[in-house]
């Protein structure tokens, strides 16, 4: 069970922990996403980067929850297919970063 949760995360979060960190600290980053003060997406990057710092005999059944969260939101973000232009420099894009996905990669 947990292996499958881990491949699956695996595939949908593309970036590495330094590359996600660096991410988190941009403006960008930072205006995007739901709720009060930090986004949920900005607070899940920083877990998705706690996560991936981790063994696989350290995850807790939080983090394979949290996990499972990543990835049915990756996928459902993707299915939506950005915006047709400038998807580069789009909040589509953005959201999906702060999730540890970066879809140009």
């Amino acid at each position: 069970m947990s292996d499958d949760v881990r491949g699956d995360f695996d595939d949908a979060v593309n970036m590495t922990p330094k590359e996600l960190e660096d991410w988190l600290q941009t403006d960008e980053s930072k205006e995007v996403g739901w709720g009060e003060g930090e986004s949920l997406g900005h607070q899940s990057g920083r877990r998705i980067v706690e996560i991936k710092r981790k063994k696989k005999d350290e995850l807790t059944d939080d983090d394979l929850a949290h996990m499972k969260k990543v990835v049915g939101y990756v996928h459902r973000h993707l299915a939506q297919g950005g915006p047709k232009e400038d998807k580069e420099h789009s909040r589509w894009r953005y959201s999906l970063m702060n999730w540890g996905h970066d879809p140009l990669k």
